[in-house]
């Protein structure tokens, strides 16, 4: 391509989409310790790149020239509800005595779940064709191949390249003291990016999907798959580095629902391509498969299995204490409390029942509408896509029962961004069903000129008016 042929090219606009990729680039590529300096509460800047978000929407939703989609949408309905819900919880909890330092951290914790509301209704509502979605959930596999990368690192050459990613106005927040490399059975637990090996599994787990999605819909297209499916290696590696038991559950539950929608072809593909992965692991991480097989055969002695499941009844006493608002949002705390590895626990805890109800509706809503879009769709892409959003949101739901998921805003922040896009995606199909109505409405073509013409008459009519 000629330099003159770039200067005619039309320059695209910067959209939601646009404003969504910075963020994914800064949530999954910056080290999940580092937050902005200088500011009272200990904000990342991915966190206030979400904030952000959500005052382009509110100032988009006031204008109809932005793009931004307005109208029903399921989605927007349970974000909505969800975002009540914390907002009567956080009003209850603080209007109540608190200590300071837990008040404190309500306040901060109200502030991300902002961001979190405000992410998913810029991914639901700022994006404005599928072309979009794709680049924005490209964003989000490249994101995650860099994180596993430097958890590759990690994991082979005990390179932490994040003690070296410094950056002018960022310092180290609290999350600096937990490692981002531990061990497990003579072998390194790595974290990459991401502020713990758990929530970097779980997160490979939600990734390695929508990057297998890439590479299908790049093959059915005629384009380059190589990268993607390059990319799924290296997010697999990445979770098998993380050596968690939750990023295998997470990826068996998805991988359930993905075998039951796929063809007879893709399930054998997939299954020798996951066979081959295992052999070619066993070379690179000699132990790493034999770890993970003990992790699950000895799953009834394990200490950690045991510490979580030993403090069920000491959360139920405190959950009877408030049972419907919590006691607060971000109020239970591991340094003051005990620890419980558990989201569902911590949040009838925090939250309540309302807490609990709306985390679970959210989650659920978006796997509803993706499945309901892979039904109304005929295009096998979007019907694929729809699937995998479903799946990938299955993991966050299984994830929470085995560590508090919603502390750790990288997990957080890319599930909100998954329900969102099943929000988007609702909104194309929708769309694409009204064009096809409209243009069957027609029965000849000649009808369908006549109309044409009839409109763009009308249009100039009105603007000829208009100027006298």
């Amino acid at each position: 391509m000629t330099p003159a042929d770039l200067a005619q090219r039309p320059l695209r606009r910067a959209d939601g989409a646009t404003l969504v990729c910075f963020f994914v680039v800064v949530l999954l590529m910056l080290p999940a310790r580092l937050a902005v300096a200088g500011l009272p509460l200990s904000l990342t800047p991915a966190e206030i790149m979400a904030l952000l978000l959500g005052l382009v929407w509110v100032c988009a939703q006031m204008i109809s020239t932005a793009g931004v989609a307005k109208g029903g949408n399921p989605v927007r309905t349970a974000i909505f509800v969800y975002g009540m819900l914390l907002l009567a919880i956080y009003g209850y909890t603080t209007y109540l005595y608190l200590p300071s330092d837990e008040l404190n951290l309500s306040d901060h914790t109200f502030v991300l779940y902002a961001g979190y509301v405000s992410l998913l209704l810029m991914v639901c509502d700022g994006i404005g064709s599928r072309e979009r979605l794709d680049f924005v959930l490209k964003a989000v596999v490249i994101g995650g191949t860099f994180a596993a990368i430097v958890a590759l690192l990690q994991f082979r050459l005990d390179f932490d390249l994040t003690k070296y990613m410094q950056i002018p106005g960022l310092r180290h927040s609290s999350v600096e003291e937990v490692p981002t490399v531990i061990s497990r059975s003579d072998l390194r637990r790595v974290a990459g990016t991401l502020g713990h090996p758990i929530e970097f599994g779980a997160l490979s787990a939600m990734l390695l999907p929508l990057a297998a999605h890439l590479g299908f819909q790049a093959r059915s297209r005629g384009q380059a798959a190589t990268r993607w499916w390059i990319c799924a290696a290296i997010i697999a590696a990445g979770l098998m580095f993380s050596v968690s038991r939750t990023a295998v559950l997470g990826l068996a539950g998805a991988g359930l629902i993905l075998l039951l929608g796929w063809s007879n072809r893709r399930r054998i593909v997939t299954i020798g391509a996951f066979v081959m992965f295992l052999g070619f692991m066993k070379v690179l991480a000699p132990g790493l498969i034999g770890t993970f097989y003990n992790l699950f055969a000895g799953a009834g002695e394990d200490s950690s299995i045991i510490y979580r499941t030993h403090d069920y009844p000491f959360a139920m006493r405190e959950f009877d204490k408030s049972p419907i608002f919590g006691r607060g949002l971000g109020t239970w705390y591991p340094f003051k409390h005990q620890v419980f590895d558990n989201q569902y626990l911590l949040s009838l805890v925090e939250t309540g029942l309302l807490g609990v109800l709306g985390f679970v509706g959210v989650i659920g809503c978006g796997i509803v509408v993706a499945l309901w879009v892979r039904r109304l769709s005929s295009d096998p892409n979007v019907r694929n896509l729809g699937l995998t959003i479903a799946a990938c949101l299955v993991i966050p739901l299984l994830g929470a029962a085995t560590f508090d998921l919603l502390s750790f805003p990288g997990i957080t922040s890319v599930m909100f961004l998954l329900v969102g896009a099943a929000g988007a995606l609702l909104r194309f199909e929708r769309q694409d069903q009204a064009d096809k109505l409209l243009l069957s409405s027609f029965q000849e073509p000649a009808d369908l000129s006549r109309s044409l013409i009839a409109l763009t008459g009308n249009g100039q009519g009105s603007a000829r008016s208009g100027s006298s």
